[in-house]
């Protein structure tokens, strides 16, 4: 939910909305139907008090006067009863319409669609293509079944088998140290989660397309850790001490694709299935952008000790979600497709889901909503197939990077059997 007060106070804010494609007459319909929840809570507040003051007046009333004021106490009461249900009412109207506004975008984030995105950096060489694509050699080697797969689960299913199944490990264990040498408290968060936990934390209405639910239980499979970690001090006041508080989060996701007919088909790019180790940060909103910075440095500094090239763009505002007010994506450069694709992303969303989720920090001034950050620190069927493209030698075998021996038996390629 935005800061209803800031968006009729501050055009900035405002505008910010707009920018990621808010309709501007649904923001005015939303400020006057707020102002009137505000005004009919008033009232309320008001009705509240002279019934409580009715309730004392019985008490004090002469006994021939008792009765009278008693049928007027009732009187008050029922204005009473009426004026809560007309503000609930309101109330759920106001909810309602602020589900669908988007959190504004950051002044720094560029104007535009998908393609309007602003290059920072690139870091590395565009290669030519390989040998083999990243799904064909996963073939090759025996360490991607697609085709057994798709035929026990469907499309978007597979299997990985063999050196790529120590790799993974590998790399979760790998990166899960990292993040743990940076302040990160790891954790294995519920999969399953009630519906208005999707929507506190941002992704509901928006994405509910691309969630898995499980109607007879009322639950949903999520599609990143970051759900479980957004719930972990859901209406909760955290000490200023504790701030930033970072969690690495590891987990299978569930994404629907819906949307993506014959897209990224093969291989392990776009699958219904994965798992991942997400960064969450809980921090003071005066840092909140300093955090950013901060989690986008680490996803750059897993890149370059993995050996592979990348490129890091600014999202542009109508390209962003509906929760980030700023994003980044981490784009790995892919030698068979010739161009780059996201690995990992990293997001503030500023005060937006806090808000939903009642999580404060304790200040001098009292308490004050949090700011939530999330990045993928590792994608790990994305980052698999980056290294089998990136590492991929003439002889049909793969290099493991460097850092991943330790973690996999020492194990320095995988080669054909």
């Amino acid at each position: 939910m935005i800061d209803l007060r800031r968006l009729a106070e501050d055009a900035d804010y405002r505008d910010g909305a707009i920018r990621k494609g808010a309709d501007p007459a649904l923001l005015g319909s939303l400020l006057e139907l707020a102002q009137t929840a505000r005004d009919q809570r008033t009232a309320t507040e008001d009705l509240r008090a002279e019934a409580n003051q009715a309730s004392k007046d019985i008490g004090r009333a002469a006994p021939e006067e008792r009765q009278v004021k008693i049928d007027g106490a009732k009187q008050v009461k029922d204005r009473l009863t009426a004026a809560e249900a007309d503000l609930a009412d309101l109330e759920a109207k106001v909810n309602e319409l602020g589900l669908d506004v988007p959190n504004p975008a950051h002044e720094s984030v560029p104007d535009g669609g998908e393609d309007a995105f602003r290059v920072e950096k690139v870091v590395g060489v565009e290669t030519e293509a390989p040998p083999m694509s990243h799904s064909e050699i996963g073939e090759h080697l025996g360490l991607v079944d697609t085709e057994r797969a798709v035929r026990m689960s469907g499309s978007r299913f597979a299997y990985i088998l063999g050196d790529a199944v120590r790799l993974q490990f590998a790399l979760v264990q790998w990166t899960l140290n990292k993040l743990m040498d940076r302040g990160f408290t790891p954790a294995v968060v519920p999969v399953l989660v009630r519906e208005d936990m999707l929507v506190e934390a941002g992704f509901f209405p928006t994405d509910r397309s691309q969630v898995y639910e499980l109607e007879k239980d009322e639950l949903f499979l999520v599609g990143t850790s970051e759900v479980g970690l957004a719930g972990l001090h859901r209406g909760e006041r955290l000490d200023l001490d504790e701030m930033p508080a970072r969690y690495a989060g590891y987990s299978s996701c569930f994404r629907r694709e819906a949307g993506t007919y014959g897209k990224d088909t093969q291989g392990l790019f776009r699958v219904h299935q994965f798992d991942k180790v997400e960064m969450f940060s809980y921090s003071h909103p005066d840092n909140s952008w300093a955090e950013l910075e901060n989690l986008r440095e680490i996803e750059e500094e897993i890149f370059v000790d993995l050996d592979l090239p990348y490129r890091v763009i600014t999202v542009a505002a109508g390209d962003l979600g509906l929760a980030a007010a700023k994003k980044y994506d981490i784009e790995v450069w892919l030698g068979s497709e010739q161009r780059y694709r996201e690995l990992t992303s990293c997001s503030n969303y500023t005060d937006y889901s806090a808000r939903r989720m009642g999580t404060r920090v304790k200040t001098e001034n009292g308490s004050e909503l949090v700011h939530t950050l999330n990045g993928t620190a590792c994608a790990i069927g994305r980052t698999l197939l980056a290294i089998f493209e990136n590492h991929q030698n003439s002889d049909g075998s793969i290099t493991v990077p460097e850092v991943l021996r330790p973690y996999c038996g020492n194990l320095e390629a995988i080669t054909p059997s």
